[in-house]
């Protein structure tokens, strides 16, 4: 029997060290190898496929991570469902460290990534307007709402191209746009999840204040270090927040994410 999954989480061992009877997968895809082996675990009675975004050992950087083959992978496996946490910067004083943001809109600012399944001659024109799955993202509220945990529902992501951080006056560009977080992987993502017709929930943790926020010398410039340690320190609400989420899950989606490329194509 092949192997399957409902839900596909972008996460390492520490994701899933706490699910059932964990079983390593390897998946071949037309567009090279994921990033690792998909493990598949159970948490309550569901079937969750886990990929370590930047491989085992961390050594895909942002701009690097084969990100076709990861979502390709899940789609393989049966994945109708993606959670994506990810480390954030913050670009507003009143999001910090430790906050939880659920992202209903992104901005691309990534270059040379290869961001479509659809490269011809099948012309494929999908929406991303609202390219977050609204289900997922009331889902998540609750469960975070539930745990206690700080949370922000909606918000907009910057993805930057990595793997350098933004100097000063990027980040007082991106802020004075009005933009929430910054990151460095929720493009291409949520795009090829949308073309796979996944759903897609983004779950941002704040490590950071990026570049610092202007007028407020109490903060800092983002470092690497820090952001590891605040995401290690908050590992254990994410796992917790996982899980919930997927406790909360209805079996049956009501949202169109499954239906994204209905109107997508150019008939002949």
């Amino acid at each position: 029997m092949k192997p399957r999954a409902e839900i596909g989480v972008f996460g390492g061992s520490g994701f899933y060290k706490f699910a059932k009877g964990a079983r390593a997968v390897s998946v071949k895809t037309p567009y090279g190898n994921p990033s690792a082996s998909v493990t598949i675990s159970e948490i309550e009675g569901k079937k969750v496929a886990f990929l370590p975004r930047h491989g085992v050992h961390h050594e895909y950087p942002p701009h690097m991570v084969p990100y076709r083959a990861n979502l390709f992978s899940f789609k393989k496996l049966g994945v109708e469902r993606v959670i994506a946490p990810n480390a954030v910067g913050s670009l507003k004083s009143e999001v910090g460290p430790g906050d939880l943001v659920f992202c209903d809109q992104f901005v691309n600012f990534t270059t040379g990534r290869k961001d479509t399944f659809y490269d011809g001659p099948l012309t494929t024109h999908i929406s991303a307007a609202s390219p977050y799955c609204p289900q997922l993202r009331d889902v998540a509220s609750k469960a975070a709402g539930a745990l206690g945990l700080r949370f922000h529902d909606g918000g907009t992501v910057v993805v930057i191209q990595g793997p350098r951080f933004s100097t000063k006056a990027e980040s007082r560009f991106f802020s004075r746009q009005g933009w929430d977080v910054i990151n460095m992987t929720q493009y291409p993502e949520v795009v090829l999840a949308r073309e796979q017709e996944m759903c897609f929930l983004n779950i941002s943790l704040v490590t950071d204040y990026d570049a610092g926020l202007e007028g407020d010398p109490r903060v800092k410039a983002v470092s690497h270090e820090e952001v590891i340690k605040v995401f290690n320190r908050n590992l254990e609400n994410l796992r917790k927040l996982i899980v919930e989420i997927v406790r909360r899950l209805p079996r049956e989606r009501s949202c169109d994410c499954g239906s994204a490329l209905e109107h997508a194509r150019l008939s002949a």
